[in-house]
């Protein structure tokens, strides 16, 4: 099985997020998916299969199938415009979370993906145990997002992801805040439930936070920044029901899995 690894979200290798990529004909069975995601020990793997532009596309963590991934569906956009049919300007992916669109703009690769506005809730303690800090305010879509007043705040957090693990009613645990100039807003997330403790570029986080932060600033278009280690960029836009995520990617790695 033909194997690729692109650092997504990034200009430069070693930042940004890297996702795994296999091409295949047929889907394998998923245990063995799940055993190739586990055995590449990235945030996301992507599994892909189709031609002429379009395909049908799966993700797994290190410990289960994921519904929806940014980064690993930008990478393999990049691999599918660059490597599998070097040219195309745009590739179609059905998924779990309905169509996904990746499409070459100049040297970056925009995702049109599905909006996840959030809702405010009130406020809970096992959050603010989980990251070791108030938030200003708790919001709930897919995933919970904890707004916080300054992007320093959100640097400066230290989870504790046993609390975090005993968080109900979500998959992961954004933290969010104003950006500090650089930048509209600035975000970290979090999934230690699905084996990403804390994930280093997160596409699908944006579907909520591009919408959030779109009606808080009273701007269409905005820039984000995932403040982990490895860092990202996101040029986002909102589209009402769908949001577009655009970012550069990096080749790493070009290889083969002996199954």
């Amino acid at each position: 099985m033909k194997y690729y690894v692109v650092d997504a979200f990034t200009r430069e290798l070693f930042s940004g997020n890297p996702a795994g990529i296999c091409p295949v004909a047929e889907w394998p069975e998923k245990q063995l998916m799940q055993n190739i995601a586990a055995e590449n020990n990235l945030s996301e793997t992507a599994f892909i299969r189709g031609g002429d532009g379009k395909y049908e596309i799966r993700w797994f963590t290190p410990t289960g199938e994921f519904d929806l991934c940014g980064h690993a569906t930008l990478a393999s956009g990049f691999v599918v415009m660059n490597l599998l049919e070097p040219g195309r300007q745009a590739v179609d992916f059905s998924s779990m979370s309905g169509p996904l669109r990746v499409t070459r703009e100049g040297e970056r690769y925009q995702l049109d993906f599905p909006a996840r506005p959030p809702r405010q809730i009130a406020p809970l303690a096992i959050v603010e145990q989980a990251l070791g800090a108030r938030p200003r305010a708790l919001y709930l879509a897919r995933d919970h997002v904890a707004l916080f007043d300054t992007a320093g705040e959100v640097r400066a957090l230290a989870p504790d992801f046993d609390a975090m693990r005993r968080i109900e009613g979500c998959i992961g645990l954004i933290a969010t805040a104003p950006g500090d100039g650089t930048c509209d807003f600035v975000s970290r997330y979090f999934a230690p439930n699905d084996g990403i403790t804390e994930d280093p570029v997160t596409g699908s986080a944006h579907c909520t936070l591009v919408p959030f932060w779109s009606e808080r600033l009273g701007k269409r278009e905005v820039t984000a920044r995932q403040v982990s280690a490895r860092g990202g960029t996101l040029y986002c836009r909102d589209e009402g029901d769908r949001v577009l995520i655009a970012g550069h990617a990096v080749l790493y790695l070009t290889g083969d899995l002996h199954l």
